[in-house]
């Protein structure tokens, strides 16, 4: 698979991407791998110019494609600035308001805490801009300063390394969507050969994009997602995850989760290159940890248990769903904005109960537009569905 799609031209690909398949996942990744830039500095080589990072005084790294330089800008992400926010103890909301307002007392800031401790080391994460042969170098991107001792796991890696124990594990499974922001990678993996009845959850269940029902096609098909953040933004991770085959709707599981977090040794200064055989191990433990994740979500005894501990709160009724929705909202801190389009779901989808309310919410997420929120939302639904059963 790798040498696939290798072999696959990846100029002038985008940052991210939302509901993507799989080889435009790749596309852009092996651009990233193509850009990326890590280096561990002191706090003396870097500063803020027009909002901007400035790296310099760094050495020349000597790649396959010859001398390149790592002086250079780095326009922030919003990640990078709460990085920075973070590493340096000013306030996000202050260095937010600032970016927007005041540029030049932004620039003062970062470097006047940047001084005060001018030996402190740091990790910044970056991508090179498009530079053409001569000319001086393009503006990159800074996509996170982090700790001197993060463990760098590259997204196109751990997607090989997991979709390798995939395979090992002897599954039928299929990609179903992509997503890649600047904070996180989401791969969604379904296998409808691993689908259950579900006849009491889906029972007086619509579609609210379609209005195919639930009693016609009561199936759940297990699978999970894969998730890794190159920022500091979460471990990586599989998490088992249903499907239900009437809507689409992704139920997410995240009290099983598999885990692992990026911590690793203090790098020294310079250019951070692993050795192949490091990365090789941390690889292997990647694939053998997939693989067993795969072996145990998709097992039909588990994908049963677990719809027999949410069926039991699903049936209860909702006789007021706007207080309920309300309620439930409020509770998981969902924004007003995001809590009308769930009441228009809960309508659309026809069943009157507290599974009603955690279709809502899995539906809903799949119309937002920012593929972080909509995870964070869709794994809001099993504290939504409880949280609407209690409140009746």
């Amino acid at each position: 698979m790798t040498q696939q799609y290798a072999e696959r031209a990846t100029a002038a690909a985008p940052r991210g991407a939302r509901n993507a398949d799989l080889r435009d996942l790749v596309t852009i990744l092996e651009d990233h791998r193509e850009r990326k830039l890590d280096v561990v500095t002191s706090a003396s080589a870097l500063s803020f110019r027009d909002g901007n990072v400035q790296v310099e005084g760094i050495e020349q790294q000597i790649t396959p494609n010859g001398v390149s330089s790592v002086d250079g800008t780095y326009r922030p992400t919003a990640v990078a600035d709460e990085g920075i926010a973070e590493k340096l103890k000013i306030p996000v909301g202050y260095l937010r308001l600032m970016r927007e307002k005041n540029v030049p007392l932004l620039d003062e800031n970062v470097n006047a805490w940047l001084r005060q401790d001018p030996n402190r080391r740091f990790m910044l994460r970056a991508l090179r801009g498009d530079s053409a042969p001569g000319a001086a170098p393009a503006e990159g991107v800074a996509r996170a300063l982090m700790s001197d001792s993060y463990k760098v796991m590259d997204n196109l890696d751990i997607l090989f390394a997991a979709l390798e124990g995939v395979q090992k594990a002897g599954h039928p499974t299929k990609v179903t969507g992509c997503d890649l922001t600047d904070r996180r990678m989401y791969v969604r993996v379904e296998s409808e050969a691993v689908a259950v009845m579900a006849p009491e959850l889906l029972s007086g269940y619509r579609s609210p994009f379609d209005g195919r029902s639930g009693d016609q096609l009561p199936m759940v098909s297990a699978g999970f997602v894969i998730t890794n953040s190159e920022v500091g933004a979460g471990a990586w991770s599989v998490t088992p995850r249903v499907t239900m085959q009437v809507c689409t709707n992704g139920l997410t599981m995240p009290m099983d989760v598999m885990r692992a977090v990026h911590v690793g040794a203090k790098h020294a200064e310079g250019v951070v290159s692993w050795s192949v055989e490091t990365q090789r191990k941390e690889l292997e433990v990647i694939t053998s940890k997939t693989a067993d994740a795969v072996k145990t979500f998709l097992s039909r005894d588990y994908v049963e248990a677990k719809l027999r501990e949410i069926q039991a709160a699903a049936g209860k009724p909702v006789a007021e769903p706007t207080k309920t929705i309300e309620h439930v909202t409020t509770a998981l801190k969902i924004s007003k904005e995001t809590k009308e389009t769930i009441l228009s779901h809960f309508v659309r989808g026809g069943q009157m109960t507290a599974g009603g309310v955690m279709q809502a919410v899995t539906s809903a997420a799949q119309t937002l537009a920012d593929a972080d929120q909509a995870a964070a939302l869709e794994a809001l639904a099993l504290p939504a569905l409880t949280a609407a059963a209690a409140h009746g």
